[in-house]
């Protein structure tokens, strides 16, 4: 999404309700600053703000957003929620719960992954930050009630050491971080093929109810991506894969994992909606 299209939309929407800042802020119970900075194109409200945006303002929500589609009337989302909104929402979370691995984490992965993007989707001509990905997956698990420091920290960090050029040993974190992000990383294995080297990948990461967490909440995300992004190929692939490996590992959290159960249910049900949902497109 462009925020400067968007800051623009909001703002002739806002003066052609006959509003100020301050009293469309007021409607939408935030501050005037943040109209500002989503005016001025600073910012970007993310989805459920938007939506509170459009109703208040008594314009379609996608007047607001001002996207072409692929179809008519169809509005394409670049991303679900912003990076820096999602990087705010955590950097404070940490505070206010004293994850202090979470904390550090947020600013290490920012700069680890800085200058990569996610792959662009089919109607997209923006380019999305990758720390978007480990982002969304510390929002989402942190929703679902993980408050383990060591956990949402390996979570911010499970692309580090694969995607960019950290050694783990070099990562500045706890023994426990580091164990778990070791067994997310994935590594070709001597003398085995890369289908060989993958099955042994999600077995190490099967006997680990942790690494198992970051693992089926990593592929919730990148399923939901898929349409759009990947070829045909490529999406029956991903299925295949997650049919294979990943639904396993929720089947074994929900027996093994009381404590993650709640979660292995929602990530399960996501999954299987989003699968079959695709499944559905390529008939």
């Amino acid at each position: 999404m462009d925020m400067d299209r968007i800051g623009r939309n909001i703002a002739q929407a806002r003066k052609k309700a006959g509003l100020t800042q301050e009293q469309l802020a007021e409607r939408v119970g935030l501050s005037p600053q943040a109209i500002s900075k989503w005016e001025n194109g600073r910012n970007l409200p993310d989805l459920e703000n938007l939506m509170q945006l459009a109703e208040q303002l008594n314009v379609p929500y996608s007047q607001l957003i001002g996207q072409e589609s692929g179809h008519e009337g169809l509005v394409y989302r670049d991303r679900l929620f912003h990076e820096e909104n999602m990087f705010t929402r955590l950097k404070a979370t940490a505070q206010a719960e004293e994850l202090t691995e979470t904390y550090k984490a947020l600013s290490y992965v920012r700069e680890k992954h800085l200058g990569q993007y996610r792959r662009r989707g089919q109607y997209s001509d923006v380019d999305v930050q990758y720390i978007n990905h480990p982002l969304m997956m510390a929002c989402h698990a942190h929703a679902m009630g993980v408050r383990e420091d060591a956990l949402l920290a390996a979570i911010l960090l499970h692309d580090v050491v694969e995607d960019t050029d950290t050694a783990l040993e070099d990562l500045p974190f706890s023994d426990e971080v580091r164990r778990i992000v070791d067994l997310v990383t994935f590594r070709m294995l001597p003398g085995m093929s890369k289908e060989e080297s993958k099955a042994a990948y999600f077995e190490r990461i099967r006997q680990d109810k942790k690494a198992s967490v970051v693992k089926v909440i990593d592929r919730c995300n990148n399923v939901s991506t898929l349409a759009g992004h990947f070829s045909t190929a490529k999406i029956v692939e991903q299925i295949q894969e997650t049919e294979t490996y990943v639904l396993p590992l929720l089947t074994e959290l929900k027996h093994n994992a009381p404590e993650y159960s709640n979660l292995a249910f929602l990530v399960k049900y996501q999954i299987l909606s989003l699968l079959e949902a695709l499944k559905n497109m390529l008939d």
